[in-house]
């Protein structure tokens, strides 16, 4: 998923072969390790880049950032625990590597376009409805844009 807003017909130098495999390394592990303390200079490091180097790289290869990646892995993992019903709207914010429950029900409401304790109740009548399959499918979060703001409807 690579892009790049410079296009050349030159192949990529060994050098951005090289940060693109380190890239792909790095996503990897916020993928694996989600619920770690995780942090874009523990990330940098771990595959022998600078923080600022490796979030411009970052952004470049993926579309957003280091952070915005790992958030977004967060809430979908979250949104299927909330789904699940059997865990409270904190505990499932511990449990997916939140560490402040503020900053985790902010970012779960910009993606998801309401807070966690709504979708959660939202998910329990759903979930009747539907296999978890589908709705896996169908509630995945909003990557790259925040979720739209349903206005208000007047009678």
């Amino acid at each position: 998923m690579w892009h790049d807003s410079r296009v050349t017909s030159r192949p990529a130098s060994p050098e951005r072969l090289r940060d693109l495999a380190r890239l792909r390394r790095v996503r990897d592990r916020i993928d694996r390790e989600y619920a770690q303390p995780l942090d874009v200079e523990a990330l940098a490091r771990g595959v022998h880049m600078s923080a600022g180097h490796l979030s411009r790289e970052f952004r470049r290869a993926y579309g957003e950032s280091p952070y915005s990646y790992l958030m977004t892995r967060r809430i979908e993992r979250a949104m299927a625990l909330l789904r699940r019903g059997d865990l409270s709207v904190t505990e499932v914010c511990f449990t997916v590597g939140c560490s402040s429950l503020g900053t985790f029900s902010t970012r779960f409401t910009e993606l998801v376009g309401v807070p966690p304790s709504t979708y959660r109740h939202q998910a329990a009548s759903a979930a009747l409805e539907m296999p978890s399959c589908v709705a896996k499918q169908v509630t995945r979060p909003i990557r790259n844009r925040e979720a739209p703001v349903s206005k208000p409807r007047i009678a």
